[in-house]
């Protein structure tokens, strides 16, 4: 990884961040609580992925539409977390596999 991208990266999380709060109070909120879930248990390769800026988009959309944000996701905000990670490998795994590996559980 080069000092361009470096630079770059940096460019594109600014416009996401100025994407984020540009959203409404409410929308805003949801959404940094699904950042904050998703980067302690989601998916290993999350910021490598699009997963975050396709919840932006469906934000932005939903803003769009004059919906209010637990129309979209329904009351339950980790289940809708869970569901989108649902087929990842998340670090929450990889944490469960040291540890069975510790405790001699694992697989031979």
């Amino acid at each position: 990884m080069g000092i361009r991208d470096i630079i770059e990266g940096k460019k594109q999380w600014r416009a996401h961040t100025a994407r984020v709060k540009a959203l409404p109070p409410d929308y805003q909120i949801v959404y940094k609580e699904i950042q904050k879930y998703l980067f302690k248990v989601g998916p290993v390769d999350l910021l490598e992925g699009d997963l975050l800026s396709g919840i932006l988009d469906f934000f932005e959309e939903g803003a769009a539409a004059g919906k209010g944000v637990l129309e979209l996701l329904g009351d339950d905000v980790a289940a809708f977390c869970d569901d989108l990670i649902k087929d990842s490998r998340t670090y929450a795994d990889i944490y469960q596999e040291s540890i069975n590996k510790k405790s001699g559980t694992a697989d031979k």
